[in-house]
């Protein structure tokens, strides 16, 4: 590769690494009768004996206008038969992105269990009663936060961000009731496809995908790994 000499190359040979996953695998007599139930079945898992430093912890995959897509990582906040929710500034790339395209996928990676649940759907914002609630769980400087940070523009340095949020924290000091920010609120994502991934031995991995019908069921169906 151009421009990539011994000194900077990988301590390690890239391709020789691999873990063998479990012998347990996932069958379609397991599953609950919804992708919520079954996702509801993974997630206490994950998050009481997964190993798990942030089980919620999301992959956040949109696309502008033009197709081009862009990811990060998002922190879950609730979750029901109506969907997936997470909270954003509705500035951000992702933000933007999604009121051009709401097609939106995301990714649980619970690595340490050999686990991954794929989400597939469209978001939608959720009601400001709805994210007014949510904020007022927020700790009182994650409050602050979600006003000093015009989230993925550009700054000028670090002080110019710890200046706006001085300045916040002056303003609304602690026990001082922060007012919910306009340009900030809830996605919820509503599924019409979910994935369950189990890593199995030898790359034979078993992947159950929930798909929804037209009558508000839904179907499963086994992929190849």
């Amino acid at each position: 590769m151009a421009g990539v000499t011994d000194r900077d190359a990988v301590p390690f040979a890239l391709a020789s690494m691999r873990k063998q996953y479990r012998a347990e695998g996932l069958s379609e007599s397991e599953l609950a009768a919804t992708p919520v139930e079954q996702f509801a079945r993974w997630f206490k898992q994950a998050a009481t004996d997964g190993g798990l430093f942030e089980p919620n912890a999301m992959v956040v995959s949109t696309a502008d206008a033009e197709g081009r897509p862009s990811s990060r990582t998002v922190l879950l906040k609730h979750f029901d038969e109506r969907g997936f929710v997470f909270y954003t500034n509705y500035g951000s790339r992702k933000g933007r992105e999604l009121d051009a395209n709401p097609y939106v996928s995301l990714l649980f990676p619970w690595h340490p269990m050999a686990r991954q649940v794929i989400v597939t759907g469209t978001a939608r914002r959720t009601g400001r009663d709805e994210t007014a609630g949510y904020f007022r769980t927020r700790p009182h400087g994650s409050q602050l936060g979600a006003w000093a940070s015009a989230q993925s523009s550009v700054v000028a340095d670090r002080d110019a961000l710890d200046a706006a949020y001085t300045e916040l924290a002056a303003r609304y000091p602690e026990g001082e009731q922060v007012p919910v920010p306009p340009h900030w609120g809830g996605f919820r994502v509503v599924p019409e496809a979910v994935e369950f991934w189990q890593g199995r031995e030898n790359r034979l991995h078993d992947r159950l995908r929930y798909v929804a019908r037209a009558d508000g069921g839904w179907r499963v169906e086994r992929l190849a790994p």
